[in-house]
């Protein structure tokens, strides 16, 4: 039986038996799958729940997957969306990311919504905090004192 290579989710390591259909255009041959997002959740549960250590593509394949950017990913860890960046393309994912965004996943695909808006929320914080960040400082009869900007 034939396998389709299915490279629309990033990973060079997916072969569908099944599930796609091929067909002939002016433009020459187009396969239409029939459940793409059924598709890349059952990869991405394959993902977290067989592979030891997670490849940089598998990493990007995840958080694009939770509709994270890289420097929203970033910010939730402390880092700069160029960390995430190179943790994709070189591979090196440190243990607390691979773990945490295995998490973030699982607690997702089991419909945990909340958890979802608890990372938006993180990044949210992480944007009013930069805000906040100016202080405007006065001098008063009690001494200095801090003002609301």
């Amino acid at each position: 039986m034939a396998m389709f290579r299915y490279g629309g989710c990033g990973l060079r390591n997916v072969w569908l038996q099944n599930g796609y259909v091929e067909r002939k255009t002016p433009y020459g041959k187009a396969v239409a799958i029939q459940d793409v997002e059924g598709l890349h959740r059952a990869i991405a549960l394959h993902i977290i729940q067989n592979k030891p250590r997670l490849s940089g593509a598998e990493f990007r394949f995840l958080r694009k997957e939770l509709e994270l950017s890289q420097t929203g990913l970033g910010k939730t860890f402390g880092y700069e969306g160029q960390t995430v960046a190179i943790w994709e393309k070189k591979g090196n994912v440190p243990k607390l990311a691979d773990r945490a965004i295995r998490a973030f996943y699982k607690e997702i695909a089991e419909g945990n919504g909340s958890f979802k808006d608890i990372v938006e929320r993180l990044n949210d914080m992480d944007r009013v905090n930069h805000e906040r960040s100016k202080v405007v400082m006065r001098e008063t009869g009690k001494g200095w004192q801090a003002k609301a900007a």
